[in-house]
């Protein structure tokens, strides 16, 4: 019975004089969860949009970290049961899947 209550990821990359930063902040309260995407380029202001989700969509949800440690697991068992098919969130914040 895990479940994340919050998780932040944080990228950067450095492509010639403009650096792109990118952060994710994905939270859980009662009802569900709230991600918040977050993108600044160089030294112009950063733009934020966020996303909400009800429990009932999370239901399984896999984030990364959680992804991580799944891998890890099925590396060492090597096996992946057939159909290991869980909701993720994608780079954007939108619900997808996650298929192994």
């Amino acid at each position: 019975q895990l479940e994340t209550l919050e998780q932040e990821e944080q990228e950067r990359l450095e492509l010639g004089a403009q650096p792109v930063e990118r952060r994710t902040h994905v939270v859980s309260y009662q009802h569900g969860m709230v991600v918040i995407k977050t993108i600044q380029e160089g030294k112009a202001e950063p733009q934020s949009w966020g996303f909400s989700y009800s429990r009932d969509e999370l239901r399984g949800l896999l984030l990364e970290g959680a992804s991580l440690l799944l891998l890890r697991v099925l590396a060492c068992r090597q096996a992946v049961p057939p159909g290991l098919v869980f909701p993720a969130i994608d780079t954007e914040g939108h619900l997808c899947t996650s298929s192994y």
